[in-house]
């Protein structure tokens, strides 16, 4: 008969309170950041001075050649979804690349105001 101590093994750290650790700090990034759509195409906008910040929430992308962007559609369908149901009391914000032609810019700048938008807001870099 033995009657020596069997060799009892270390006991390991438990890592239940690191997962735990890791889901609060998910939960907690995933509550306060904010999911953005990415832009559709580059847009590099005009600079100017200014100390005005924009106040409209929803953005048209408009690109050099003339497309018109917004919420996922592009061309009349943008800006049917700019003026349907969900529309954003009347105000938009416009980036618009720098290299947009002025000509081009008044024609969407006139679609614009007869899909029934009150007003546009110019994104525009600090010079």
């Amino acid at each position: 008969m033995d009657l020596n101590e069997s060799a009892r093994r270390p006991r390991r750290e438990s890592i239940v309170p690191m997962i735990n650790v890791v889901f609060l700090l998910l939960v907690f990034f995933l509550t306060t950041s904010q999911l953005t759509r990415p832009e559709p195409f580059e847009t590099t906008p005009p600079r100017a001075r200014t100390d005005a910040q924009a106040e409209a929430e929803a953005v048209v992308f408009v690109s050099r050649d003339g497309r018109i962007a917004f919420d996922g559609h592009e061309g009349a369908q943008a800006i049917a979804a700019l003026a349907g149901p969900g529309a954003q009391g009347g105000a938009v914000r416009l980036r618009a690349d720098a290299a947009l032609e002025a000509r081009r810019l008044a024609a969407i700048l006139r679609e614009l105001s007869e899909a029934g938008l009150s007003r546009v807001e110019l994104v525009v870099a600090p010079k």
